[in-house]
């Protein structure tokens, strides 16, 4: 098993950069394709605390669920947020890279060089 983790969507140009920086350093990564098994509440909960982000900054806007959900709202919790991230996945920002070193989300996709050990 990889000691390199990443929640990644194939279709996304970030994800796919991301996903090539890490294997640039020589090292091939565990990939979950997190739509199709997405986090549970419980590791989500704590990918975003490793991250040191605030929930908001994990939570995609773009997307169109985003916007039928009307999560721009303030009136949403954190908790609230993280459960329609685990009942959305398309709502998890992406890709979201664990190594040894730290966890990062790889927007821009340089952002995980800090974390990659060194080939």
């Amino acid at each position: 098993m990889s000691s390199i983790t990443i929640y990644h969507n194939p279709a996304c140009s970030k994800s796919r950069a991301t996903l090539e920086l890490i294997r640039n350093s020589g090292v091939e990564p565990e990939v979950i394709e997190y739509l199709k098994t997405p986090p549970d509440r419980d590791t989500l909960k704590g990918l975003i605390a490793a991250m040191g982000l605030p929930v908001r900054a994990v939570l995609r806007r773009g997307s169109k669920v985003y916007e039928e959900l009307g999560l721009d709202d303030p009136k949403w919790s954190d908790d609230q947020l993280i459960d329609f991230m685990v009942a959305h996945p398309v709502l998890i920002e992406r890709p979201i890279v664990v190594t040894p070193l730290g966890v990062r989300l790889g927007r821009p996709p340089e952002t995980v060089l800090e974390i990659l050990p060194r080939a």
